[in-house]
Parts: C-alpha cells; structure tokens; sequence
C-alpha cells in the first residue's frame, strides 16, 4: 500500500489516467502513461536569443552590444512614430543629461509667474572636501547671473554651478523630479545636487552595477526629448529656450553630431562620469523629419571609445530612419513640430 501511495504522488495529473493496481505491475503502467503523454523525445532546451524584426533594429543591437559594458539605446522618428529601444528600460546614470529636466522646471516656474528669464542667482562652487565627507558636497556663492545666461551655459557648456545655482532656485532635486513625474516620466530620478555628484563619482561602476540614483531609463529620455520638441509640457517660448541652448551646445563634439551629415541639424546635451558617457538630443533632417534620441553607454575600454560608439549609433539610427521613411512616406503623418 505504500508503494502505491508512493507511486500516485509522482504521478500526478499524468497517472490518473491509470487505475491503481497490484505494486509489481503499477510501476510499468505509470512509465507507459508516461511516454504516450510526453513522449520519449529528448527535448532542447527553449531559445531566448533576441529577436528582431528588421535589419535596422539588428543594426542598432550590434552597435548596442554590450559585452565591454551596458549600452542603453532609445530612438523614436517623431513622423512615424516608429521606435527603437536596446536596454530602453534599464537605468542608466543621467550625468548631465538631467540638466535638460532641471531647465524644464524653471522654465515651467516663469510660465506660472514665480520667476523671470531675468531673474539672477549666484553660480554655486564647489568648495573642496572629501569624498562621502558630507550628505551635501559644500559649496559657496559665485558670480549673479540672470536665469536665462545660466541656462545657456548649463546647457551649451555644462556648467555644473550653474546647474546647482538653478537646482536651488527651483527648489532641488524633489522639485525636478516632481515636475518629470507629473508628466508621466516615473523611470527618473535626481538624488544629489550636481557639486556632490561629481565629488562623490565613482562609488560603483556603472559597466556592472545599475545605481538607481541620479538614473533614468533611455525611454523616459526620449519622452522627454519628443515631449518638449512636440509642445506637451511648455510653451513655445519655454521649447525655444531649451531647444535653442541644445542646439548651440559646444561639449560632444565627437558623440551624436560627429558623423551626421552636413544637412543634418543637431539639438543635444551631453553627460559624463566614471565610466560612462552619453548623449541625449533632436536629429532634424532635411525631410523634416525629427528624431528624439538617447544614448547611453557604460565600459568600452576609454572615453574615446565610448564617444565612438555614440557617434556610430547615432548614425545608424539616422541612416535607418532615413531609410524608413523613404518606404513609409506615404503614410507619414503630421506631428507637431514646434523645435527650437
């Protein structure tokens, strides 16, 4: 009797089938049921290799490839509409490509009357101290600029006092990520002010270790990108504004703009840290087309290597667009195009 209680436990769903009966006999039954219901075939294991429906979205993964260190990818044509994504949801560490957030936030402060493009601060210096030595990295007061001089160099320079001088006026980093969240752009966050960012770099290396602070995923970058180009969270003289900078940016000469052609115009804002280097921006084409990208890349042995594979991401999205579009233009429809 114990055998057969034995038996009928491994069994299951499979042995029901089967009437109980003598022990000696019981254990053939089971093996038949067996085989007539799951066969004797040995099995391979399940693939679960990528898979991509175009040439183009191979073309970006090759490009992606990870294996000397994560790179996230997110691309969306602004026309059609169609998107490309490698890790578009993994989080990767903004560095200042937040500063893009930190200037909507103003801007959406001067729209509701609480300030001015006039309005001046102090740029924020950092003081010297060690690193982890504080919650806060100290800083001290430096040169009055009016809002609309810091946000030029924020952006066109990546000036890091001048980001912490509008950081503290929109009321820190809550208030930037309040404004992100509220527009549906959850997958972002900014913990520390730009002077403690830098000091306290290098904590973790972001080619193995994904720190969810001061991160953002590559999706919620290019909703960031597409919103302000399309006119979704700001005015028209707020996007020019930011637009405007992005377009006259000078750092990232060799990321997204390098390889782009002549008629190409590039909208961008760079970031840099330990290990990693990114770029975020609006490609306009002659076509009058518009693509929102975000690369992010992590590893690759050096910097130039990192920019490298910026450059040539960037491009292939261009170049896959491009083609894209030629096949689809009939169907094209009309977004809004309200670009600085």
């Amino acid at each position: 009797m114990l055998k057969q209680l034995k038996f009928w436990g491994l069994a299951a769903g499979a042995a029901a089938l089967v009437a109980i009966s003598p022990a000696h006999a019981q254990s053939t039954q089971l093996e038949a049921t067996f085989d007539s219901v799951l066969g004797t075939d040995v099995r391979a294991p399940q693939p679960f290799d990528a898979v991509y429906d175009t040439s183009f979205e191979r073309r970006i993964a090759q490009l992606a490839n990870g294996s000397k260190g994560r790179i996230g990818v997110a691309a969306i044509d602004l026309t059609t509409g169609q998107e490309i994504m490698v890790l578009g949801d993994q989080h990767f560490p903004m560095a200042s490509t937040s500063k893009i957030a930190v200037a909507a936030k103003y801007m959406e402060m001067v729209e509701q009357g609480r300030y001015s493009l006039s309005s001046e601060f102090p740029l924020l210096i950092p003081v010297r101290s060690a690193k982890y030595s504080s919650v806060a990295a100290p800083v001290r007061n430096g040169q009055y600029m009016a809002a609309l001089d810091l946000i030029e160099i924020m952006i066109t320079r990546s000036s890091n006092p001048a980001t912490d001088a509008l950081l503290r006026a929109v009321g820190g980093p809550a208030a930037v990520n309040d404004w992100m969240h509220r527009n549906g752009m959850t997958e972002f966050s900014i913990d520390r002010d730009i002077a403690t960012l830098v000091r306290d770099d290098g904590e973790f290396d972001p080619a193995s270790h994904i720190d969810q602070r001061d991160a953002a995923t590559p999706r919620v970058m290019i909703e960031l990108l597409a919103g302000l180009y399309q006119g979704k969270f700001l005015s028209q003289t707020s996007r020019n504004v930011i637009l405007g900078a992005m377009s006259r940016t000078r750092t990232g000469t060799r990321r997204i703009p390098a390889l782009m052609p002549d008629d190409a115009m590039v909208s961008h804002k760079t970031g840099s840290l330990n290990n990693t280097s990114s770029d975020i921006g609006i490609i306009e084409a002659p076509d009058g087309r518009a693509i929102a990208v975000a690369i992010y890349v992590t590893g690759q042995g050096a910097r130039r290597a990192r920019e490298a594979r910026i450059a040539s991401i960037a491009r292939a999205l261009y170049d896959g667009y491009a083609d894209e579009a030629r096949r689809l233009r009939p169907n094209w429809t009309n977004a809004p195009n309200t670009g600085g």
